[in-house]
């Protein structure tokens, strides 16, 4: 069975993020709790603030499944609803038809980390 990864609103007022980190490698088996990627939403464009409000998010997966194919790349920005990643609950199985629903997922607000694309200085 397919699964696939969408950007979810993580904040009511937020529209994108920018993929940070992604931590898994295509092929990889993920078990319940493993990390997907990293996310920063940056709402400072609805909002007036000092200093722009950015927060960080980590994506980890709440189920077992292969990850088959990511579709982001770190530094890559991402409307929500946009496909981030194709995952299967079986590694052979073929990625090219419809996802049967999406990947349980949980999103946790972390740090900034020097592992981040942003913290790269590009």
């Amino acid at each position: 069975m397919l699964h696939e990864l969408r950007l979810t609103k993580i904040n009511p007022n937020m529209t994108a993020a920018v993929v940070e980190c992604v931590y898994a490698a295509t092929g990889s088996m993920l078990k319940m709790g493993d990390k997907l990627c990293d996310l920063s939403v940056d709402l400072s464009s609805g909002f007036s603030q000092y200093c722009p409000p950015i927060s960080y998010f980590r994506v980890v997966s709440r189920e077992k499944v292969w990850f088959r194919k990511i579709l982001v790349a770190p530094g890559q920005s991402c409307n929500v609803g946009d496909l981030m990643a194709i995952f299967s609950t079986e590694p052979d199985e073929l990625v090219d038809g419809a996802a049967a629903r999406p990947l349980r997922i949980t999103t946790a607000g972390i740090a900034h980390h020097s592992g981040m694309w942003s913290a790269s200085g590009t």
